[in-house]
């Protein structure tokens, strides 16, 4: 048995499959993409490992083969640090790839937008001090902290909270006074220089006034650039602007040189505010974890950390507070307003005895409810952990981008000294082509890049999260963006998942209602799903029903019974067919489960009892459809059933009667046909069609272990969901490739107008802080867009 790590997609393990089950010696060879496991059976499958490697990387080329048994004796452990104060994307990914060396290390993660360090190792809390090295190493300022937990947040109170917080604020916002403090004098300082060099004041006293604005503004670029330096950080952001300015010095282009840095600190000042504004609303959108809740006890109310409410406390709910945790309500009515979890925009009456979700707000009337799962269980914890989760599953792009970057930036410096010397000596003009080099060196880092890409996914996350959409990556939000096909079950994704009672046709002696009076006076004391739905309907209509004389249910068949009325048979065609009965054929397009009724030997009439179509189902598959996706079907029920919901909602295909071993097969056939498929499912037997998909979705109504196998949930249930979440994932992946597109176009055209002597080192700043701060405005478009 082998482990397939970084297995991302369903139909490449279908390809690697086939072609292991080809290698000599091979019986068999399964891959179980829910599980990433490869089971074979050969004479000596150790033997295989190397070409079972080859196939598999040659597919897919970041899956590993690691043996189940090293797998599982590895005893591997997660562990979460924060990594506070870091503020470069790229300096990020240097760090990700250091830490992955260590030994020890199974994977490491950082997510930059979360600033968020996952690392799988044997013993991470042994690693954290060289851990905490590699990264002062890179960037000096970073503090490595374990993550708060959500109790440990909770449990902090109200007060606690604020003082650090406020803390924290004060020490930030000195921070940035301090800057800009210093950007305005440097500002000064450089216009002043100006000023002299045009009055015509001496060389020596302008060079001091440019030198002294150059060390306001830089002293801190260059502090970090030698710091870096001494670590072995040549290819450093602060190290190449502290070479190109300095290099601007030494060609005795002061003006340029003090202009440069200026630019560039007053970018970075943006840029990072941009980033920091952009993380904020994010992370806003999708943190509703409550820090204090109201305990009532007797007829006082505490106030309480929210991490040490149990269940079956009872809170206080106000108008206008948003529910802090998962209960239900004992006292008061009011409206809930339910778009921050599940994007419904209209209100929901709520009453005693209704569950309520955390997250929602109160807006209107005072509640008392009782705690059902604590703060680290509610809703609000279960959203945010999975978007943090989710951040740090990164799509290929962003895997690839980063690969890019370590080329990237030492390509471009060695193109600059190339351009600094060899037509320097052809030409013999040093001054222009090292001045050309320097915004070269201006431009080497890939910052835009680096950090534009995974910020419009986390936004899409973000997105998601405000409309009840968890993602559970950027790799199946790129799954997404290329889908040919939506496939979908019947029960409880585009049904409601409850029997009810649709129609009453009268054979002509009795009236409906009296037919229902009956069927329901004979199918009130029986448990089963069909039965309860009659006894429902005329529980609604207000009908009074008997109590029959005498009464049989026969398994499988119906019920008989003795009323006023006579002797009375409800149930199946078989039942009245044992009893000569005879049936009529029932009007084309009815469908459901039937229950005929009979009085004194003589067919009455029938009862049709089938699931709810969802209000939303018809638009949804029409959005599909207007998207140019496929949709189909795939139930267990009857034909006539599947046919007539496939034609009220307008599905393109539809599969019925099928055993769950039978989806697999159908989705894998539609893929064959269509290309690459969605399955959105929600029963316990949709697992493994959900994790054989190319995407799996699942409703946020069902079985645990559907939502477990899905690269999405619906927690809204809702069937609009689903057009919804390749909405946004299509936006996401489209900015992502502009934003790449975009920063690596401006850059080639700087560099390019550069060598044929248009370009200035203002452009190769704008190439540089300029287009990543556009990047990371762009990116945050997708939290926003309807």
């Amino acid at each position: 048995m082998f482990i397939l790590e970084n297995l991302g997609c369903a139909h490449c393990a279908s390809k690697m499959e086939a072609k292991i089950q080809e290698l000599p010696g091979v019986e068999e060879a399964a891959i179980t993409y829910a599980t990433k496991q490869l089971r074979l059976v050969a004479e000596h499958p150790w033997e295989l490992l190397p070409e079972i490697e080859k196939i598999c990387t040659s597919i897919e080329s970041e899956v590993r083969v690691v043996p189940k048994e090293q797998k599982a004796s590895a005893g591997c452990r997660a562990k979460i640090y924060m990594l506070e104060n870091l503020g470069c994307a790229h300096c990020a990914s240097k760090m990700e790839a250091k830490i992955q060396e260590l030994p020890g290390v199974e994977e490491a993660v950082i997510t930059y937008a979360t600033r968020q360090l996952r690392v799988l190792a044997q013993d991470p809390e042994g690693l954290l001090p060289e851990i905490r090295r590699i990264c002062t190493s890179i960037e000096s300022e970073v503090l490595v902290r374990e993550k708060e937990t959500t109790l440990d947040r909770g449990k902090t109170g109200k007060t606690e909270q604020a003082g650090a917080g406020k803390k924290g604020d004060q020490s930030h916002e000195s921070k940035e006074k301090r800057e800009l403090f210093a950007l305005i004098l440097g500002a000064l300082l450089f216009v002043a220089g100006i000023g002299l060099s045009w009055a015509g004041a001496g060389e020596l006293l302008v060079l001091a006034v440019y030198v002294a604005a150059y060390l306001i503004l830089g002293s801190k670029v260059l502090l970090e650039a030698f710091r870096n330096l001494s670590h072995g950080q040549m290819f450093d952001e602060n190290f190449l602007m502290s070479l190109a300015t300095l290099g601007a010095f030494a060609i005795r282009e002061y003006p340029e040189a003090v202009g440069i840095m200026l630019f560039y600190r007053v970018g970075e000042y943006f840029e990072h505010r941009a980033v920091e504004r952009s993380r904020g609303q994010i992370m806003e959108a999708v943190d509703m974890r409550p820090e204090v809740v109201n305990l009532v006890q007797r007829e006082e109310v505490q106030v309480i950390a929210a991490g040490e409410a149990q269940v079956g406390d009872v809170l206080l709910i106000r108008p206008g507070d948003r529910i802090p945790l998962d209960g239900v309500i004992l006292e008061g009515e009011s409206r809930l307003d339910t778009s921050p979890i599940t994007g419904e925009p209209v209100p929901v009456a709520v009453a005693q005895g209704d569950q309520v979700t955390s997250g929602c707000v109160n807006t209107s009337g005072q509640l008392k409810m009782r705690v059902e799962r604590p703060l680290e269980e509610s809703m609000v914890t279960r959203i945010l952990d999975s978007v943090e989760n989710a951040a740090a599953k990164k799509p290929k792009i962003d895997r690839f981008i980063t690969r890019f970057s370590r080329i990237y930036t030492p390509v471009v410096v060695v193109l600059a000294l190339v351009t600094a010397i060899l037509p320097s000596l052809v030409t013999g003009d040093w001054n222009y082509w090292i001045y050309t080099a320097l915004t070269f060196l201006v431009m080497s880092c890939p910052c835009a890049l680096v950090l534009s890409v995974p910020l419009a996914f986390f936004s899409a996350i973000g997105a998601g999260s405000r409309r009840g959409i968890l993602f559970k990556g950027g790799a199946s939000m790129e799954a997404l963006g290329r889908l040919r096909a939506v496939v979908m079950d019947k029960t409880g994704t585009v049904t409601e998942g409850n029997f009810q009672l649709q129609r009453v046709v009268s054979a002509g002696a009795y009236p409906e209602e009296e037919l229902l009076r009956i069927c329901a006076s004979c199918e009130q004391y029986s448990t089963h799903p069909i039965a309860g739905s009659i006894t429902a309907a005329a529980w609604e209509r207000g009908i009074s029903l008997e109590k029959p004389l005498t009464l049989e249910e026969i398994a499988g068949h119906g019920i008989t019974a003795e009323l006023p009325v006579g002797e009375v048979l409800c149930g199946n065609r078989k039942l009245l067919a044992e009893k000569k009965i005879q049936v009529p054929t029932l009007e084309e397009g009815a469908y459901g489960a039937e229950v005929f009724l009979a009085v004194n030997g003589s067919f009455e009439g029938y009862f049709l009892i089938s699931d709810t179509i969802k209000p939303d189902a018809q638009s949804a598959v029409n959005r599909l459809k207007a998207m140019g996706l496929h949709t189909a079907m795939l139930t267990g029920d009857s034909v006539d059933s599947a046919e007539a919901v496939a034609r009220e909602t307008g599905m393109d295909d539809v599969y019925a009667k099928l055993l769950p071993q039978d989806k697999l097969d159908i989705l894998t056939k539609i893929r064959q046909e269509q290309g690459s498929v969605m399955f959105v499912g929600d029963g316990i037997n949709d697992a493994p069609v959900l994790a054989g998909a190319d995407v799996g979705a699942a409703m946020g109504s069902g079985a645990d272990a559907a939502i477990e196998a899905a690269d999405a949930v619906f927690m809204t249930s809702s069937v609009e969901s689903i057009p919804q979440a390749i909405v946004i994932a299509k936006r996401a992946n489209r900015i992502a490739v502009q934003n790449v597109v975009f920063a690596l176009a401006v850059k080639v055209a700087v560099m390019i107008l550069g060598l044929v002597g248009f370009a200035n080192m203002w452009m190769a700043v704008f190439a540089d802080t300029g287009v990543a701060m556009i990047c990371v405005l762009n990116s945050v478009r997708v939290l926003y867009q309807k």
